[in-house]
């Protein structure tokens, strides 16, 4: 029988399924910050009369969408 108290095992069955769990949630937090900024600073480039290229401006567009769907699949994933 183990002596380890059962809130604690659960805990740590819970970290051994999903191990960086809040690691990751800090990640795809500041990289949504950062693609968002960015985005920000590349709209406001346009508007003054700066070209963009296309390329950079879907795939800061794409990181706008992407981290923010992982922050939340993450969040609602039942473990």
């Amino acid at each position: 029988m183990s002596k380890i108290d059962p809130e604690l095992r659960k805990k740590l069955l819970k970290e051994t399924k999903a191990p960086f769990k809040g690691l990751r949630r800090v990640i795809y937090i500041a990289c949504s910050g950062s693609a968002f900024l960015g985005l920000f600073i590349m709209l406001s480039q346009m508007a003054g009369g700066n070209e963009i290229q296309q390329n950079n401006l879907l795939i800061q567009v794409g990181a706008c969408i992407l981290f923010p769907v992982l922050f939340f699949l993450e969040r609602n994933k039942e473990i």
